[in-house]
């Protein structure tokens, strides 16, 4: 179960991972807001409920992520998962600046964590605090470095090409990581809302904090300018792990 539990990132990177329409995108801009809807599930059996959500206040970009377990599964293993990120606009050419405030709230079984990180783009520096250790420190950063959640948006406007990857570099709380995105291939796939043209992408994800109790994962975006993932999967011991797009406020206009 603990390798479901973190589909949850899985999703982040489902939502974020960017779509190519010729051979290439040029960076795009951020579709605001937007709300969508993920069934979580296992081996063909619906074990949770992913929903992201994205505002505009006050001039920033404010991202939430929502996951919970199905009811059948929270009398055994109970999910309740809440991940906030505060992001500045970006300037000039960039859609997207750095993170400025990242909350993780993950309640999964007996694991729990409440962590909150606070990025300071001036002088490259993240305060992070883990309030149910009672720990806090500073770390080094770059003027790329992104959260769990701001890094999928930085990857969304950011251009693409088949056959080539973009490179990222996520903050977990314990260390930077330059995470691989590879561009692989086009596939036409079907789906309990339709049938999508998408473009296959895989994240090379080797953070300890993410998934790292997961396997290979591949995500499908629909070929067009939306960049709409519409399908995930994982590999995991006991079979596979699916989220699939099933609901929200941002569809498109032909499937």
């Amino acid at each position: 179960m603990k390798n479901f539990l973190r589909l949850k990132l899985l999703v982040f990177f489902l939502i974020g991972s960017l779509g190519v329409l010729s051979s290439a995108y040029a960076a795009s801009s951020l579709t605001v807001p937007e709300r969508l809807v993920y069934d979580i599930s296992w081996t063909g059996i619906k074990a949770g409920t992913a929903i992201q959500e994205v505002t505009l206040r006050d001039g920033d970009l404010h991202i939430v992520s929502t996951v919970h377990s199905a009811g059948w599964l929270s009398p055994i293993f109970p999910v309740d998962d809440r991940t906030e990120s505060v992001v500045a606009r970006g300037n000039g050419s960039e859609a997207i600046g750095m993170p400025k405030t990242y909350y993780e709230k993950i309640n999964e079984g007996s694991f729990h964590t409440l962590k909150e990180a606070h990025f300071d783009a001036v002088n490259l520096k993240v305060h992070s605090k883990d309030h149910l250790k009672k720990t806090e420190k500073t770390d080094s950063i770059t003027a790329k470095t992104f959260d769990s959640l701001s890094c999928i948006y930085f990857v969304r406007t950011s251009e693409l090409e088949i056959g080539k990857s973009l490179f990222v570099e996520i903050y977990d709380f314990k260390r930077l990581w330059n995470t691989e995105v590879q561009v692989l291939r086009r596939e036409e796939i079907k789906t309990s809302v339709g049938k999508f043209k998408t473009i296959v992408v895989k994240p090379l994800l080797k953070s300890e904090g993410l998934f790292a109790r997961t396997g290979e994962v591949t995500v499908w975006l629909t070929d067009d300018e939306r960049r709409i993932p519409v399908k995930m999967t994982t590999k995991v011991k006991l079979g596979k792990i699916t989220a699939t797009l099933v609901g929200g406020s941002y569809w498109p206009e032909q499937k």
